[in-house]
This record gives C-alpha cells, structure tokens and sequence, in this order.
C-alpha cells in the first residue's frame, strides 16, 4: 500500500517506523523542517518526499498535525487526493476537524476517517519517535454512516499490523466528551498541581504518587492549548465537575468529619475498583 505521512513528530515519526516495518508499504513523508525530512530518509522510514505526485497517488494518508493545520492541508491540497483513497487524520479532537475535512472529502470523492491513537511520550519531535510506540495500545476511528467497510477493514489490518493492540470505534462526539476526561483533564490537573510552593521541595519527600500525578504536567503547551481551546465545553465540564469533588472532601476536613471523610475515600476505592474490573472484564 502506499502511504503518505504529513508530520513526522512523535506521532507520524512513530507510525512511518512502524508503516516501514511493513514490507509490502511505500510510505511517503512530508514535515515542514528539512532537518526532520533528512533524519527520516537517512533512517529510512520514508522512501521519499510526498510531493504532489506522490500525494496523488497515496492509497492511505495520514495526517499527523495540530487540528487547523490538519484542515489547512486538506484546504490546499484536497484537490490533490485520489477518489477513492482514505484520508485518516490523527488529531486528539475530533469534532472540528470532521467539521473541516468531509466536505472536502465529499466534493473531491476520497474516504475520510477521524482517528486518534492513545499512545504518546512527555517528549516530541521526530527524535522522540520510534517504532513501538503504538506496541498495546488502542487505536480510536470515527468512520461516517457511509464509509465502506473495505476501507474500514483496511484501516483495522494496517492499525494492527504495526502494533496497536486494538480498535475502537467511536465517533467524534462520544470521542470528545470522553477524551477531555481521561486525557485533557489529567494533563490540567497535573499542571496544575505542580504549581505549589511545596513541589519545590518535594525531593526527599515524594514517592510514587507524586511522580504519577506529575508525569503529564510537562507538556507541549501550543498543541495542548489548541486541543483544550477546540473542546473548551467538554473540558470546562469535567474541571467544574472535579472541583466539585475535591471540594467535599475539603469540608469534610473543615468540619472535622472524620465518617464523612472515610466515606468518601470508600467511594473513590469503589471507583477504582469498577473501573478495574471492568478493565479485565474487556481484557
């Protein structure tokens, strides 16, 4: 198949070394730093530039960019793209992009798929990338009501055979509302956890639990703010939603509610355990 990337960061870094792994692909490359560009042809993962020819004649793409960059491109070269290809972009919002790129999709005659691949590093960049960093993880579609189930299929083999240990189907709103809580909100939470005067201090005085909460805080702060500004509604929910919680376990200690408090935490382990079990009950 050939395929072409556009963004080879540590996302479309990742997929063109694992695409490459895949001898019966072509894969194709486009970053707008020569750097990135000649790093890539010198590893090998691309086997050329995706100019226009090239775009063309691209069976997959991917597109690997920010959310309105991933539009921008469609805008300037959707005329470019072959009907009947499949274009999946792979942005952390699905909505506004949809919104951007299927009516481009429908004028020019092309398949497009929203995706989204929850895997990712505390790094970016292309020197971030490797080959098995999709290895187990779950690969989010968001196919349309139309979307032929060749090229869902297709999409499926190609996800699975670099790595991805499985894939969801969803679509953009479930997607959204459900992202900016297992991902949007724990980045929010951790930056702004580590913002206390205490974290300076926390060398001798911290274990695992402070890494884990920390772990996320140090983010790419242009994609993160585009991404959280595009599902400001979403995000703005779930925040409100958890300072709510926090808040009863603030008064509990106020009012030296000790049985308040124990319920509360009770509740928090229920949680978890649920969420555990079902967890396995997937698995």
């Amino acid at each position: 198949m050939i395929i072409g990337i556009v963004g080879l960061g540590l996302i479309g870094g990742s997929l063109a070394h694992g695409s490459r792994s895949v001898a019966r692909h072509q894969v194709y490359g486009l970053d707008t730093d020569p750097g990135t560009m000649a790093r890539a042809m010198a590893d090998g993962v691309i086997c050329g530039e995706l100019n226009d020819a090239a775009l063309g004649n691209c069976e997959l793409l991917l597109l690997a960019l920010y959310p309105q960059a991933a539009v921008d491109f469609m805008v300037r070269n959707g005329d470019r793209i072959s009907p009947g290809a499949c274009v999946v972009d792979l942005c952390g919002v699905k909505q506004t992009v949809r919104d951007g790129i299927l009516p481009i999709a429908f004028h020019r005659g092309f398949h497009y798929v929203g995706g989204h691949p929850m895997a990712g590093r505390e790094v970016s960049g292309y020197e971030a990338a490797h080959g098995k960093l999709f290895t187990g993880a779950s690969m989010l579609l968001c196919p349309e009501e139309d979307t032929p189930p060749e090229t869902l299929a297709m999409l499926e083999d190609f996800f699975l055979s670099i790595g991805f240990g499985g894939v969801t189907i969803t679509n953009p709103e479930e997607h959204d509302r459900v992202i900016a809580y297992t991902s949007q909100l724990a980045h929010v939470l951790s930056n702004a956890y580590v913002k206390s005067p205490n974290a300076l201090c926390h060398a001798q005085f911290s274990g695992g639990s402070f890494q884990d909460l920390t772990r996320v805080a140090f983010l790419h702060v242009p994609m993160w703010t585009e991404l959280f500004m595009l599902n400001r509604d979403h995000l703005i929910a779930e925040i409100d939603e958890l300072c709510q919680r926090l808040a009863t376990y603030a008064e509990a200690l106020r009012q030296g509610d000790a049985q308040g408090l124990s319920a509360l935490l009770q509740e928090g382990c229920d949680w978890k355990e649920r969420i555990m079990a079902g967890k396995d009950s997937q698995a």
